[in-house]
Parts: C-alpha cells; sequence; structure tokens
C-alpha cells in the first residue's frame, strides 16, 4: 500500500502480498554494529583494554575509519601512531609505545604522551591522555607489527593497494610535501617487507562508496 506526501493511504494503491520468511541478516556496507559487538566481547588483550590496531598504508583512510569506528564503539580512545613518529623515526617509536602508552595500559592506568609536531618537528610540551577503556584502538602504519601484535585483540587492515594508498595520500597532502613522500615510500616499503602486516590480520575493511565493507582476513581464514 502507497501513502500520500501527508502519510495517509492512497485510495488507488495496489494489493501487497504478505510478507515472506525473513531474509538472513547481512550488514550494510556501512553498518559496523557486528564489528563493534565483535570487539566488545573479545576478550581483554592488555590488561583490561582490548587493544584494536587499524593497519594500512599511508593514505589508505585508517584515521577516517578509526574515527567513524571509535564513535560507533561510544567514543573510544584513539592513539594516532603518527603522534609518536618523528621525522627522524618514522618506524622506530616502539620504545615510546611501551613506555608511555602499552605500560599504563595494561595496568588499568591512563596513558600520558606528548605527540610530536611535525611542523615544529619536535614532541609538544602538553601531554595528551589515553584512557584504559574496554576498547582502545590504535591506527597508523605500522600498528600491526611485530612487536605489537601480542597485546591486540584484534587487527585490521585497509584493504587499499599501497600505490592507491600513496595516490590518495598525495592528493591530500598537496605538491608542498612531494619530498616527504618520496622519502616515506621508500622507508614503508622497507617496513612491510621487514615486518609485514597484512598476513596476520583478523579482518580486511574495504572502503565503498557507501560505506565500508568487512572482510575475513588472511589469519582469520587460515
Amino acid at each position: 500500500m502507497t501513502e500520500s506526501p501527508h502519510g495517509s493511504p492512497s485510495p488507488a494503491a495496489p494489493h501487497t502480498p504478505p510478507p515472506g520468511p525473513a531474509a538472513p541478516h547481512h550488514p550494510a556496507p556501512h553498518d559496523l554494529t557486528d564489528l563493534v559487538e565483535r570487539l566488545r566481547v573479545a576478550p581483554p588483550s592488555l590488561g583490561p583494554v582490548r587493544l584494536v590496531a587499524v593497519d594500512g598504508y599511508a593514505g589508505s583512510g585508517k584515521t577516517t575509519f578509526s574515527g567513524r569506528l571509535a564513535a560507533a564503539l561510544g567514543g573510544a580512545p584513539v592513539l594516532h601512531l603518527d603522534d609518536l613518529a618523528t621525522h627522524e623515526e618514522l618506524f622506530a617509536w616502539t620504545g615510546r609505545l611501551r613506555e608511555q602508552v602499552l605500560a599504563p595500559l595494561a595496568r588499568g592506568r591512563t596513558a600520558r604522551y606528548r605527540a610530536y609536531d611535525w611542523v615544529a618537528r619536535r614532541f609538544a610540551d602538553e601531554e595528551r591522555e589515553l584512557a584504559a577503556a574496554p576498547v582502545v584502538l590504535v591506527e597508523g602504519v605500522g600498528a600491526g607489527r611485530r612487536a605489537l601484535r601480542p597485546h591486540l585483540a584484534c587487527l585490521l587492515w585497509m584493504e587499499l593497494t599501497d600505490e592507491h594508498s600513496w595516490e590518495r595520500g598525495q592528493l591530500r597532502d598537496g605538491p608542498g610535501l612531494t619530498e616527504f613522500w618520496e622519502g616515506w615510500k621508500r622507508a614503508e616499503r622497507e617496513h612491510f617487507t621487514a615486518d609485514p602486516t597484512r598476513p596476520y590480520a583478523e579482518l580486511l575493511i574495504l572502503q565503498r562508496d557507501e560505506g565500508y565493507e568487512v572482510l575475513p582476513g588472511p589469519r582469520g581464514t587460515a
């Protein structure tokens, strides 16, 4: 039965047959409900915390996706690894991560760290806080590295090739950072050659026009 613009039934509406059996539930690509539930019921992996890594090539959409997932989780804290890396140590931030973030979270305490200022090329004076919430997200290139995986409740990989990711990233950042991107791409290739993440991902995240699709990852299908 159709309705008029005011919501009342149209007298010319054709007969609508009764509904058949309910179709099986398949979440829409933008629906993160199943992923949120999976993360919430996962066993804690770092003290009382379920630490979830979002990894992928630079420009693959990790930060945007992490923000949406954090919101779907009711405001889960997010650590951006760009805050721990520096120009001289693009991937040599494991020590800072362990001391400033992992150690306090493992004790159920709020982590405190100083974020790197990529313009001033130094760490900020003011500390940031990361609460030991039930689910904490850590996003950035290398979030699923070997040293971090034992502390993870789940590892997510943004499923976009390096070339497409880098193209998006360079379009986002503009021509002023072309030289930086050339050095970054070399460093990223070296990192993932020595310490790959994708083979260990439980889930792959594909960005679609209408949202995100969550698929089993290599580890989840092994």
